[in-house]
């Protein structure tokens, strides 16, 4: 079984800061990418920021804003979220595509999600 832990959500004023976590546990073999998604009240989840081992992709809207990041030896990924605007507002889902161990194809597992709140 695993599990994708988040943290770190909360409310914060327009031109904050908040980091969040998501950290994967369970019988892994491997964690290919790592993702984070969001999605706002009456809208579709949409990609935030996505990390691979040779890369890093971001949605236009959090470019030079957001920076994603990973620690492989304790399959967490993080998302730094600086100068937060009110259209930020959203739950945040940690994404991961992960290996079992045991041979098993790779899978992909969501987190339960975290309220990132910005308003003064």
């Amino acid at each position: 079984q695993v599990q994708l832990v988040e943290s770190g959500g909360g409310l914060v004023q327009p031109g904050g800061s908040l980091r969040l976590s998501c950290a994967a546990s369970g019988n892994i073999f491997s964690v290919s990418g790592m993702a984070w998604y969001r999605q706002a009240p009456g809208k579709q989840r949409d990609l935030v920021a996505r990390i691979t081992s040779s890369s890093t992709n971001y949605a236009d809207s959090v470019k030079g804003r957001f920076t994603i990041s990973r620690d492989n030896a304790k399959n967490t990924v993080f998302l730094q979220m600086n100068s937060l605007k009110p259209e930020d507002t959203a739950v945040y889902y940690c994404n991961a595509q992960i290996r079992r161990i045991g041979g098993i194809p790779l899978e992909n597992y969501w987190g339960q999600g975290t309220q990132v709140t910005v308003s003064s």
